[in-house]
């Protein structure tokens, strides 16, 4: 007896169709109770990076934000978190300081930092997974 596919829906906030027809990636894919959430970057308006790194990190997290609150979810939601550094270790306090203004109470997600030469431009990059909460957004939200 076959087995049904899990059910794949994209979910992106207000904005991003447009990245995800010119370059066919979701910004999150809703599978069942998940949410898997691609890499975001602390880009402005015009895609370029956001020059001071602090800043670049709080954009990422903030475009983070943005992506989970379309699914219903907030950072209490994320179950596990990557992401990549063009420096780790220059950049560790302020990537913590970050995290404090944004992550809230224990437990915490796991974390996998990843160090990495290149990312585009930009010098940060946070990708999450998600659980949906009972009564989050519906599928293609």
């Amino acid at each position: 007896m076959a087995q049904a596919r899990p059910t794949r829906d994209a979910v992106f906030p207000p904005g991003r169709q447009a990245l995800y027809d010119k370059h066919r990636y979701s910004a999150a894919i809703r599978s069942g109770d998940l949410l898997f959430v691609s890499g975001q970057v602390g880009s402005r308006e015009d895609g370029s990076p956001e020059p001071k790194f602090e800043a670049q990190v709080a954009q990422a997290f903030a475009r983070l934000a943005a992506v989970l609150a379309a699914a219903g979810c907030t950072f209490d939601d994320v179950v596990d978190v990557t992401t990549f550094h063009t420096d780790p270790e220059a950049q560790f306090d302020a990537v913590m300081r970050v995290r404090d203004r944004v992550i809230g109470e224990p437990p915490y997600p796991n974390w996998t930092a990843v160090g990495v030469t290149w990312l585009a431009g930009f010098d940060f990059e946070i990708k999450a997974i998600a659980r949906i909460p009972a009564g989050g957004r519906a599928a293609g939200a």
